[in-house]
């Protein structure tokens, strides 16, 4: 059984913004990269879908990046609560 290829994420940007650019046909692409056209396609919607993240505000990432934070110290502070309860009761019969 053949063994699929992974690329990186760089080659996946840069071939996705020769697509967005315009300057080759999928076809031209495919054959330059050695990549079925298909997958160009995949990269080159996920490029155009993820552009305006990339530009937007800085508040607003630094905020979802403080809430994530948040959310994971939340469910720390959970999980040494039950830790704490446990070794109470183990070690207080």
């Amino acid at each position: 059984m053949a063994k699929r290829r992974s690329f990186s994420s760089e080659f996946k940007a840069r071939v996705a913004l020769e697509a967005l650019s315009g300057a080759y046909t999928l076809a031209e692409l495919a054959k330059k990269h050695n990549v079925h056209p298909n997958m160009i396609s995949q990269w080159k919607r996920t490029a155009q879908k993820n552009l305006p993240a990339l530009f937007a505000k800085k508040a607003d990432q630094t905020e979802a990046a403080h809430e994530a934070q948040i959310r994971e110290l939340h469910q720390k502070i959970g999980q040494l609560t039950v830790e704490r309860d446990f070794l109470a009761k183990a070690f207080g019969r």
